[in-house]
């Protein structure tokens, strides 16, 4: 199936297109900050990336060199580096862009919103629009099931969500009006809280779909569990909600 898509470095959760899905890798070129030569580095990461992924969920993330990721995205290796430091990152792509949009939602919640009100409208949206970082679409279960297949994905997947916690830990002192750069315990322990609800909903999205559940029937049921989710984190952290 893989060998029939477009290799153009559009596509899923890693950034590779599976089963038709859209979407940018970090930022689009619509967006109004980026200038000529970012737009440019931005096709240049994505069609690396996309080339990537495509070689990654075929293959096997251990069975793919870098070196042959260059050859297929047509750039030297080190190019290949430049973008990504590390090999996981080509396939975890968007960790960067969850980063920035964890920090978006929370500065940016506007008046009278506490961070959990806005990052349980971050969650509801990313899921509605279908976004990779959402966890539930078509295809969705290629992704899934080559991070499972590989002990270094999965590694970096724990890092990467030790690191969504620590910046949320910071975003929520700096909210409290306290140091970003040095949280207290309630804002390390409410990150740690949230975090762990939400990866657990998105386990549980991943899980269905890889047992091969309709993405449709997955997407509407995720609803309910974000729901449920985000109301037990209320009843857990008083006065944040």
């Amino acid at each position: 199936m893989v060998d029939e898509q477009r290799r153009d470095g559009a596509g899923t959760v890693g950034g590779g297109r599976i089963a038709g899905q859209e979407a940018e890798t970090g930022f689009g070129e619509e967006d109004g900050r980026l200038t000529l030569r970012e737009r440019k580095k931005l096709r240049t990461r994505q069609r690396i990336s996309g080339e990537a992924t495509l070689l990654f969920i075929r293959r096997g993330f251990d069975n793919v060199t870098v070196a042959e990721v260059a050859r297929a995205a047509e750039v030297s290796t080190m190019t290949v580096f430049n973008y990504f430091p590390r090999k996981e990152d080509l396939f975890l792509d968007r960790i960067p862009e969850a980063l920035e949009l964890l920090t978006r939602a929370v500065r940016e919640r506007g008046p009278g919103r506490t961070p959990l009100a806005a990052l349980r409208r971050l969650t509801s949206e990313l899921l509605e629009q279908r976004h990779p970082l959402g966890g539930v679409g078509e295809g969705f279960e290629h992704f899934w099931r080559t991070v499972l297949d590989s002990p270094a994905l999965r590694a970096r997947g724990r890092e990467a969500v030790e690191e969504l916690e620590d910046r949320l830990a910071g975003l929520l002192a700096e909210a409290a009006g306290g140091d970003a750069g040095r949280p207290d315990h309630d804002s390390r322990l409410a990150a740690a809280l949230i975090v762990a609800g939400v990866r657990v909903a998105y386990a549980e999205a991943a899980g269905r779909q890889l047992r091969g559940d309709p993405a449709g029937e997955v997407a509407v049921e995720q609803v309910e569990v974000l729901r449920r989710t985000f109301d037990a984190l209320e009843r857990a952290l008083p006065g944040s909600g």
